[in-house]
């Protein structure tokens, strides 16, 4: 595209593709291994990094491209690299950033494989982990150590929808000369662009919401041209994170929908929320448009909309909460989110399943805790089989 302040709505239909000379109006999908050079010292270019250019779709393919363009457009980067999964994008910035003798400072309200990444595979290669308290910025700032490479947090939190001042957290961490790297999945750039607040680089799951239907894994780290461009890109070209040309072409088209589909979610979490907040059987509702969550100013001013996800404690612990899932006949049981169906998940048994009870108690994992990604049905259908194991 030109060199013009397009709107966001047009980025994500747009940005990113350039047409072949077969002139076709959608992105071509490029199912190859390999590309062909013209000479031998075209390959060499190639390969030295001297002449741009497709070399091996292990790290070079005009599709994923493609999506790599757009997504950095919309997130207003330099640089998007596209991977495998949203675990392999935040385990590609692990490796592409750290060394051993560095110091990693996360939030403790992160999603439960990523505490599981840091603790058992990180920190064998001699980096040193900790964790803080999401929304405690003084805790963040204790943490610090002359060593510490980068701050890690995602905001809005999986599953408590709990929100980190980006821009406050992103001054504590260039104070001590880190970085800052946020999980912008929950949010995505059609409500929250966190480079603009100041973070350094954003990891996503497209599996979540930029696909947004639920048909394939990915993920991408969207940041500058030397961390990103370079250092996570040397990850994936020499460790094979790989996304597959098809699935880039599946998250082009979920971009396309990106904004319109989020103000969908929005829409409906809010009227859910609501009608739970004022439900009998429920002790507490989390969702960041409430008045009554924490943050529910510091989501105004830094969020455009307040997300698609809603927890909830239900009366009576894991029983009861149980008993709510089960009783559901449209809502799919099911841990992914992000989708254009409605998913409801027990986390304390399953994302977060495998932390340690006292990790659980941390991260605020109760055993009456559910997590309903609210999907894009009739809301009154949505409530209606909630109510079934609420008990109406």
């Amino acid at each position: 595209m030109q060199d013009f302040p397009w709107e966001f709505e047009t980025l994500a239909v747009r940005a990113g593709h350039v047409r072949t000379h077969e002139g076709e109006h959608s992105e071509a999908i490029f199912p190859t291994s390999s590309f062909v050079f013209g000479s031998a010292a075209e390959a060499a270019a190639r390969f030295g990094g001297t002449e741009p250019g497709n070399i091996y779709a292990r790290f070079t393919n005009p599709t994923v491209r493609y999506f790599q363009e757009r997504l950095a457009a919309l997130e207003g980067a330099e640089s998007c690299v596209a991977t495998s999964s949203g675990m392999s994008a935040i385990l590609s910035v692990m490796l592409g950033l750290l060394k051993a003798g560095d110091h990693v400072l996360c939030s403790r309200s992160v999603f439960g494989t990523t505490t599981l990444l840091l603790q058992s595979y990180i920190a064998k290669f001699g980096v040193e982990i900790s964790f803080v308290e999401l929304t405690d910025l003084a805790a963040w700032e204790a943490g610090l150590q002359p060593n510490t490479r980068l701050l890690f947090a995602e905001t809005p939190a999986n599953p408590l929808t709990e929100i980190v001042d980006i821009r406050a957290l992103a001054d504590i961490a260039h104070r001590n000369g880190s970085l800052l790297v946020i999980d912008n999945c929950f949010c995505t750039p059609a409500l929250q662009r966190p480079l603009e607040l100041g973070a350094d680089i954003v990891v996503h799951s497209a599996t979540k919401y930029l696909d947004g239907q639920g048909r394939a894994l990915g993920g991408a780290v969207v940041g500058d041209k030397e961390r990103v461009g370079k250092d996570v890109y040397g990850v994936l070209r020499n460790g094979g994170v790989t996304m597959s040309p098809f699935n880039a072409w599946i998250f082009l088209k979920g971009l396309e929908t990106l904004s319109l589909r989020m103000k969908a979610h929005c829409e409906n979490a809010m009227q859910l929320a609501q009608w739970l907040d004022a439900h009998e059987a429920v002790e507490q509702v989390y969702y960041p448009g409430l008045v009554s969550h924490p943050q529910h100013e510091l989501a105004k001013q830094q969020q455009s909309g307040f997300g698609g996800i809603v927890s909830f404690v239900v009366k009576g612990g894991k029983d009861a909460a149980w008993q709510v899932v089960d009783a559901t006949q449209m809502l799919s049981i099911t841990a992914n989110l992000g989708d254009t169906k409605s998913t409801i998940t027990h986390p304390a048994t399953t994302t977060h399943g495998r932390l340690t009870p006292e990790q659980k108690v941390q991260s605020g994992i109760a055993d009456g805790l559910l997590r309903v990604s609210v999907g894009l049905e009739n809301i009154r259908d949505i409530q209606r089989d909630l109510a079934r194991g609420l008990g109406g």
